[in-house]
């Protein structure tokens, strides 16, 4: 086949049912997967290989010749080795030209190189058009069919019809191509997966701190100071009674530290006069990750609710049931119904379980699977209007059940305030200036900000 002939095939269409022949440059675990996947959704698929002989590995409907044949039988090369093995491919530049070469390679750290491997491959083959892809997905995944956890497939290329021949065969093999535009995005998509949950990192370490933080707190007020001071081993309060107290706490200030960086952007909006300046980076980074800390403020609010299911088979509070009614039958008198506290006690399971319910909603909504099949508008509605309303209902949950030790001595144990009332600080803050900010002499203002209108122009260009 004359160059003439394969440089037409790179940029003709195939018209007919059948699928246009991909060439696999690779014989490794990843190439073997993407051709036998291929194999499966009815490409030819033909191997350039060092070695053309047939090994048991390679898919059994797969060509293998060498790296010149098989590049002359296919209008798409797909590069499935290494970039330190790139340079034969200088050899196949004339063969190359013209012809979609797809860049599928990783590296081993991040931006190992000065520029990525796809520009790299580009500045060797010059006449060909580069598109990176497949880097995001694992062999694994291609192997087993297990693609829900990897199911995006990232694309960047300078050729829009070479790029469009790519995404074809990406939703062919059943994947979801997302366009990034030009190869200058190839550096990022190849820092992509060697990034270990890269938006989870603050909000587990936030969360981690500030739940070692109140467990010993929790330590030191409700086991160490009674056995210092009342003689009294409550030990055991480490297995249920002090994460029982820590997980609602957690679920509530990680819930309020979602809304914080929000009221914080309104004021330093209101501060500026505009909108076209840039948060600091700090907060930028804050606000990206609310998400994940509203989670794991579900996951700790869920751990709240299996540790109060669980109380009341308690060998502890089965004890302190039968001492009192003991007590009771010892003195020969029936404490009356106290009406007060059967209140306030229903209220705050009451507020607690209005509050759990909102916060379920909240936590699926966030679901990419249910966020996708609501608008802006709604989405808005439920992250917002009802994520305030479980704040509130949480925060007045926690405020009727430790309301009472605001001014009772005993909760001061060594001058310290209460674990509840601790809770307390970054809620209440949240919501007494989100109360300020609904005023209309505050949100009109914020409102025509937000709109565009700036008080000193300058800043807008």
């Amino acid at each position: 086949m004359n160059e003439n002939s394969s440089n037409t095939m790179a940029l003709t269409s195939n018209t007919s049912n059948k699928r246009e022949t991909v060439c696999i440059f690779g014989t490794g675990d990843f190439g073997r997967a993407l051709g036998h996947k291929m194999i499966q959704c009815g490409y030819p698929v033909v191997y350039g290989s060092r070695s053309t002989q047939i090994s048991n590995l390679i898919p059994k409907d797969a060509e293998v010749l060498s790296h010149a044949e098989a590049a002359q039988k296919a209008a798409i090369i797909i590069i499935a080795i290494q970039r330190q093995h790139y340079n034969f491919l200088t050899t196949l530049a004339e063969i190359l030209h013209g012809k979609v070469v797809v860049d599928i390679s990783n590296n081993l750290k991040l931006n190992q190189y000065p520029e990525s491997n796809a520009e790299y491959l580009a500045q060797l083959l010059p006449g060909a058009k580069v598109v990176k892809a497949f880097n995001t997905v694992s062999a694994w995944a291609l192997q087993s069919g297990t693609l829900d956890a990897s199911r995006q497939v990232f694309v960047c290329g300078d050729d829009m019809e070479a790029k469009q021949m790519v995404m074809n065969i990406v939703r062919a093999l059943g994947l979801t191509p997302l366009d990034q535009g030009s190869l200058l995005a190839a550096q990022g998509i190849e820092n992509y997966p060697l990034q270990l949950f890269p938006m989870w990192k603050f909000p587990i370490f936030l969360s981690f701190g500030l739940a070692v933080f109140f467990f010993f707190y929790c330590l030191a007020l409700n086991v160490i100071y009674t056995y210092i001071y009342q003689k009294q081993d409550f030990s055991f309060f480490i297995a249920i009674s002090i994460p029982n107290q820590v997980c609602p706490v957690m679920a509530l200030v990680l819930l309020a530290v979602v809304y914080l960086p929000g009221v914080l952007a309104a004021i330093i909006q209101l501060y500026r006069g505009t909108k076209y300046r840039r948060f600091p980076d700090w907060l930028d980074k804050w606000m990206l990750c609310r998400k994940q800390l509203g989670l794991i403020a579900l996951a700790f609010a869920s751990l709240h609710v299996l540790f109060t299911l669980v109380g009341p088979i308690r060998s502890f509070v089965r004890w302190r049931t039968s001492q009192g009614i003991i007590s009771q039958a010892l003195n020969n008198k029936t404490e009356p119904l106290d009406n007060t506290n059967a209140w306030l006690s229903d209220s705050y399971l009451a507020l607690g379980i209005l509050g759990f319910f909102l916060f379920v909603l909240l936590g699926i909504t966030s679901l990419p699977s249910v966020s996708n099949n609501v608008n802006w508008r709604e989405f808005r509605f439920v992250q917002s209007k009802l994520g305030y309303l479980t704040l509130i209902l949480c925060t007045a949950h926690t405020m009727v059940y430790g309301g009472k030790w605001f001014l009772n001595p005993l909760a001061y144990k060594w001058y310290l305030p209460d674990i509840y009332m601790l809770s307390l600080v970054v809620p209440c803050t949240v919501l007494v200036i989100k109360f300020v900010l609904i005023f209309p002499c505050v949100d009109k203002p914020l409102t025509q900000i937000r709109q565009g209108w700036e008080r000193t122009p300058k800043y807008s260009e």
